[in-house]
């Protein structure tokens, strides 16, 4: 019996393309498909509301640290960005409204968690089993779109004594907004990228903020301000203007490139004392200064944008604790120096499983394998979108897809226009499925791996969330300019590739 077949009890739905996830990269897809004359899609979604990273987000101070016009859609461009640098409330606000624009409505399926997907041979289609308020699921799809994103799953560090901590502990992408913070003592551990912007948020209303920090960051200062009223009205009747605009900050974003691949030595000591004068101007004790100032290259872990960071770490009821945390008791954290610090709330800064997704372990290709599987010695796929023995399956930011320099959308695109033409080119043709050869996805990797070597990431001296503990081999990061992964991705070809008609396998 067919372990993968539909229960009695199921609903089933038959479909072109599903697509999971319904933020930047599950919108950006939908909308994609529509101009391209393919209607027949679903969107899952497992929360309540789209926006995916932008809608989990919600934590004080949460902000974009890249311009806000160069992280849009460019074919959906918005003239009226408050800021060069925008809020969380407004790109979410933005991704709603995107909804609208291109009439994704009719394809959401909110409140749809995928719990499984796998391949079925003889039909070439993925099962997709969907629980929804209504009930089990089943989706049977041509294509499947993995839209899920890197940062969606929370990392929660291993504490001794963390579950039996009697306040509130929430990570920062899954926010208490019902806990006031007001006149608390709070732990925030963590000093990465929400951290350094929850900080300075919540720090002039609590009582004492304990921030524990296993490595400090490198901080440089970040250009923002408000747009004003004649650039709005200017980019509204000019669209020209704003793209010239966009086009402006991704060129000098790709600079930024030379500072982390290819062993510009010189330009990572220039960007580093940058980022040094910056912390020196901004905390006078020489003391707390030492402790927040990187024992790695610039560049290693991912560089932080800020300018009431340190300021916030400087203020008279703020703590920087670097002993690291031994226990959680239950109204304290004890730090290894055995130093037992009263506590009314924990908030987690740290981080998402970016190594080992979640979905992996619920994706099954041929002959059963399970994605997790393949990747069990780290993930890896051909230009970051297709992954060897599972046919039809799409992703966007998938391995070794992160810009550490530039806005993901750029990618998220890029991979869209990959996998809408692949469709396109499948249905002209009469192709049933199409997966990229082991071969031609092996050697797509070594060209990648070659490239990251001489990368800062590499040779920069820190272990980071880029890095697959298993291996130390990165797995997260694109290890070049942008552009050159936009012309990779342009189009769509069958080289390499084996593509299979009904009753005729083609290589």
């Amino acid at each position: 019996m067919d372990d993968n077949a539909p229960k009695a009890e199921d609903t089933v739905h038959t479909v072109e393309v599903a697509v999971v996830g319904a933020g930047f990269s599950g919108l950006g897809m939908g909308a994609r498909l529509k101009q391209a004359g393919i209607d027949d899609f679903v969107l899952l979604e497992r929360a309540m509301d789209v926006g995916g990273t932008w809608r989990d987000n919600s934590y004080p101070g949460a902000t974009c640290d890249i311009p806000s016009i160069l992280y849009s859609f460019s074919f959906f461009p918005n003239p009226r960005w408050s800021r060069s640098f925008s809020t969380q409330p407004e790109i979410h606000d933005y991704l709603r409204r995107s909804v609208d624009v291109f009439g994704l409505g009719p394809h959401l399926r909110l409140r749809h968690k995928v719990r499984e997907a796998a391949w079925d041979e003889s039909a070439a289609r993925w099962k997709i089993r969907v629980t929804s308020p209504l009930g089990d699921t089943v989706y049977r799809a041509r294509f499947l779109v993995s839209a899920t994103g890197p940062l969606s799953l929370p990392a929660v560090p291993d504490l001794p004594g963390l579950a039996e901590f009697r306040g509130p502990v929430f990570h920062s992408s899954r926010w208490n907004h019902e806990f006031d913070l007001a006149g608390r003592k709070v732990a925030v551990i963590g000093t990465g990228a929400s951290a350094i912007q929850v900080v300075p948020a919540i720090q002039p209303q609590v009582a004492r903020l304990d921030l524990y920090q296993r490595t400090p960051p490198w901080v440089i200062s970040r250009h923002d301000r408000t747009l004003t009223r004649t650039e709005h009205e200017l980019y509204s009747r000019l669209p020209a203007l704003q793209q010239l605009v966009r086009q402006a900050l991704f060129w000098s974003r790709e600079s930024y490139v030379l500072g982390f691949v290819g062993g510009h030595v010189r330009i990572r000591k220039a960007l580093q004392a940058l980022a040094l004068r910056h912390l020196s101007r901004s905390v006078a004790d020489p003391e707390l200064r030492e402790r927040l100032t990187p024992d790695f290259a610039f560049g290693c872990k991912r560089v932080l944008l800020s300018n009431d960071y340190y300021p916030a770490v400087a203020a008279a009821n703020v703590g920087l604790i670097t002993d690291g945390i031994a226990e959680v008791g239950a109204d304290t954290v004890v730090s290894r120096d055995g130093t037992e610090r009263r506590t009314d709330a924990i908030v987690l800064c740290t981080g998402f499983r970016t190594t080992d997704p979640p979905m992996a372990h619920g994706i099954s290709g041929r002959g059963g394998q399970r994605l997790s599987e393949a990747w069990a010695k780290g993930m890896r796929a051909h230009q970051g979108v297709m992954v060897s023995g599972f046919p039809n399956l799409f992703f966007t930011i998938g391995p070794n897809s992160g810009l550490p320099h530039s806005s993901m959308t750029l990618v998220i695109e890029a991979q869209i226009r990959y996998a809408v033409d692949c469709i396109a080119q499948m249905r002209d043709h009469s192709i049933a499925d199409i997966e990229v050869l082991p071969q031609t996805e092996a050697a797509y990797n070594a060209r990648l791996q070659r490239r990251m070597s001489d990368s800062v990431w590499t040779t920069g001296g820190c272990s980071s969330w880029y890095l697959d503990p298993r291996t130390g081999t990165n797995t997260t990061l694109w290890p070049d300019y942008t552009w050159r992964f936009q012309r990779m991705n342009r189009t769509f070809s069958p080289a390499g590739h084996r593509a299979r008609t009904l009753g005729r396998l083609r290589v």
